[in-house]
């Protein structure tokens, strides 16, 4: 079962999406998106970590910044019976384009990426749960590189949304399960 769980920067996101795969399995698989690469990240990240560990949940935490696709088949080959945690879908989004950034054919490439991962994410027999940010709510950004992530992940969350049978959207705290509200159009 796959679930994506979104919402704004600070809204509580990361702690539900813990807090869910604690109550739904025994056992966690932590995969972790973000390169830390200043002080301030690096201590965001340690703090996560403190907290994972507090938390009294069996956490394995696997950093992968970029080959996300690969571990997540890897984990579907071995049978792992934990639950998979990937925090964050937009972190690992930003290290893709910001490698292909010097490109014209950043949004190409990095759609690519796209598709890899949401076919992972549609064939992966267990419990997988994705975080990611809704970035979709603010301004238009100023800069090309800005508009281009905002599009790219937009297509990204939406495409995922369809391949899970979960979608929650946390805000202030408050998470809502959006996937069985959608409205569907009769034929």
């Amino acid at each position: 079962m796959a679930v994506l769980v979104t919402g704004g920067a600070r809204s509580g996101k990361s702690s539900f999406a813990e807090k869910l795969a604690m109550h739904r399995n025994q056992r966690g698989i932590y995969i972790a998106t973000c390169l830390a690469e200043d002080e301030e990240m690096k201590e965001r990240v340690g703090l996560h970590q403190q907290m994972r560990l507090q938390a009294g949940f069996p956490w394995e935490t696997r950093e992968e910044p970029y080959a996300l696709v690969d571990e997540l088949n890897k984990l579907q080959e071995s049978g792992e019976g934990a639950v998979v945690l990937v925090d964050c879908l937009t972190l690992w989004l930003t290290n893709w384009l910001l490698y292909y950034e010097a490109s014209s054919y950043a949004a190409e490439h990095v759609g690519k990426r796209i598709d890899e991962l949401v076919q992972a994410v549609a064939s992966h027999p267990g419990q997988v749960i994705l975080v990611t940010n809704e970035v979709g709510d603010g301004i238009v950004p100023e800069y090309p590189l800005g508009r281009q992530f905002r599009d790219l992940a937009g297509r990204m969350n939406q495409r995922l949304a369809a391949v899970c049978e979960e979608v929650f959207l946390v805000t202030v705290g408050i998470p809502v399960e959006l996937k069985s509200r959608a409205y569907v159009f009769e034929t």
